[in-house]
């Protein structure tokens, strides 16, 4: 049995000033809205984020950045977050840009104990100053490390209260690896279920890797809208 949290206050109290947190989603889609509003409220400090983007200026990740509650961000794009962009040029937020397969790559390497690994992305550009970069059959590869965190939060569909979790769709982006490479896993899920009643077969992550659950609603905002007018 894993721990069942009622408040997420409480499910994110763990993370203190200075952590290093990766949190799921791509943009809007499958992150953790009310563990991200938690952490908000609890006004932590100095964080190091790992996530594919972070949030718009009004919602998601982007409320932390609002509140200059992080220190660095480990992402693959500064996407159209105007207050991401500001706090980069003034100098106030570090910045490790990343592909995005890279990062992915470096995410699931931290979870399965791989501290490293070549890639071609990335050669010949500046992400390879600096860095260790070798041949192999006649092309060149730059070595990458593992990224780990000290906590994880991520967002599934379903959970069970064993930890098993099955994730909706494009919300499966980030989220299965990033509850693999986190020392405390928290999963944010609309539907916590009964021991038993997910297939194993279904399972996307294994209870194994995640150490606590709560329940709630999200409100699933779409970050730009698009429509098409009647004909």
């Amino acid at each position: 049995m894993k721990t069942i949290y009622t408040s997420f206050a409480e499910a994110v109290a763990g993370i203190k000033d200075g952590s290093t947190i990766m949190v799921g989603g791509f943009g809007l889609v499958g992150i953790p809205e009310n563990l991200i509003l938690a952490l908000v409220d609890s006004e932590v400090k100095h964080l190091t984020v790992i996530s594919n983007n972070c949030g718009v200026d009004d919602w998601g990740l982007g409320l932390l950045l609002k509140n200059r509650q992080i220190d660095k961000m480990i992402a693959s794009y500064v996407g159209e977050n105007k207050e991401f962009e500001k706090q980069v040029l003034e100098g106030t937020l570090e910045l490790e840009l990343t592909p995005q397969g890279t990062l992915a790559e470096r995410i699931r390497a931290g979870g399965a104990g791989i501290p490293a690994f070549y890639t071609p992305a990335g050669v010949g550009t500046p992400i390879a100053d600096g860095g260790e970069v070798r041949a192999f059959d006649n092309k060149e590869y730059l070595l990458q490390t593992a990224l780990k965190a000290d906590f994880s939060l991520v967002r599934a569909a379903v959970g069970d209260r064993y930890g098993n979790l099955i994730y909706n769709k494009t919300a499966r982006n980030f989220n299965p690896m990033m509850a693999a490479a986190g020392n405390v896993t928290v999963a944010e899920v609309e539907q916590l279920q009964d021991i038993g009643a997910i297939e194993p077969d279904h399972v996307h992550t294994p209870g194994i890797y995640v150490q606590g659950l709560i329940e709630g609603a999200q409100e699933k905002r779409i970050e730009r809208l698009t429509t098409r007018q009647e004909a």
